[in-house]
């Protein structure tokens, strides 16, 4: 008995010896050139999410937009610059007129900067607000491992290239999860996270009324109850810019009622109900394993995150430590 307790305990520490190692990174990394970060940036998370239900997920998909274009250095955050050589990840399609949250990152980076200047990455910031965001709606915590730099460069063509779709196959997500040495438990766990936020009704639009560009025809995987309800909010022909719950049941909370949603055939965006209608897909037993145990999911969703969170990432020398997270120095 004494043996299996041991055995989990020394699967992480090696998975955490190969992260630091490989990566560089470590837990304090700022625990003497700026040891209140973390207080900082949680005070005004908090503070933002007051008056925004919506900003926890909104933080949280900044740090996944950002990791999968090109690795996890901020360069999500840079606003179009063609001088600098910089076209801007957020004029991309899955960003454009979406992507949010970019004020209270904003906010952590001049209030970083004016008690430790030129000390915290943005990229650093996103991870440490990503994970605050997450324990702030219910969800885990985790040990954020820091000492990322900034990149100089944004590419708005390999944003559009790296970033999941709506109508994309389980294939196609399985390869663009592997690129960054993302498994399949890391594609389902971090699916999770659309257990909060919201989604614009052009993202679905398609598959409630020309499916398969068959006009007028919806996905047939989709619950009959609940494609009613979704056609209610997002009529054909309305407002595209409108949104939708990810989570009918419990929206602006980060538990596991994401995959109980996809046993029900409830899943609003086609990439996530995918997960559990491809028969025989390695995917449908993590959605039923995640959907019996919230303390499974959060268990795989942090683990997913670390990992995720050394995706190419820039340390020592390379890159730079941004003074305003939306320009290059």
């Amino acid at each position: 008995m004494g043996l299996s307790k041991t055995i989990p305990l020394i699967i992480l520490s090696i998975f955490m010896f190969g992260v630091l190692s490989n990566a560089q990174l470590s837990s304090d990394f700022y625990s003497t050139t700026c040891p209140n970060v973390t207080a900082i940036a949680r005070g005004l998370i908090e503070r933002a999410s007051r008056n925004d239900v919506r900003l926890t997920a909104k933080v949280m998909r900044l740090h996944f937009h950002d990791c999968f274009v090109n690795g996890c250095d901020g360069s999500v955050l840079l606003d179009a610059a063609p001088a600098d050589g910089v076209e801007g990840e957020k004029e991309a399609f899955q960003n454009a007129g979406s992507l949010d949250g970019f004020e209270v990152i904003d906010d952590i980076k001049t209030a970083l900067e004016n008690v430790c200047p030129g000390v915290v990455s943005c990229a650093d910031i996103l991870a440490i607000a990503s994970e605050i965001s997450v324990a702030l709606a219910g969800g885990p915590s985790w040990d954020v491992l820091l000492g990322r730099r900034d990149g100089r460069t944004a590419i708005r063509a390999d944003a559009v290239a790296a970033l999941p779709l709506g109508p994309d196959s389980l294939e196609i997500l399985t390869s663009k999860f592997s690129v960054h040495n993302l498994d399949t438990t890391d594609l389902v766990a971090l699916s999770g996270a659309h257990t909060f936020g919201r989604v614009q009704c052009g993202v679905i639009n398609n598959r409630l009324h020309n499916f398969s560009g068959n006009n007028g025809q919806s996905d047939p995987s989709i619950e009959p109850d609940f494609l009613q309800t979704l056609r209610r909010q997002c009529p054909q022909g309305g407002d595209l810019t409108a949104r939708v719950n990810l989570d009918p049941t419990s929206p602006d909370s980060f538990d596991n009622d994401y995959f109980k949603n996809l046993q029900n055939n409830r899943g609003v965006i086609e990439s996530d109900q995918i997960l559990f209608s491809s028969t025989g897909a390695p995917t449908v037993a993590l959605v039923n394993r995640f959907a019996e145990s919230q303390n499974e999911f959060f268990r795989n969703f942090a683990r997913s995150m670390i990992k995720m969170g050394n995706v190419r990432i820039l340390t020592g020398s390379e890159g730079e430590i941004r003074r305003d997270c939306r320009r290059v120095n």
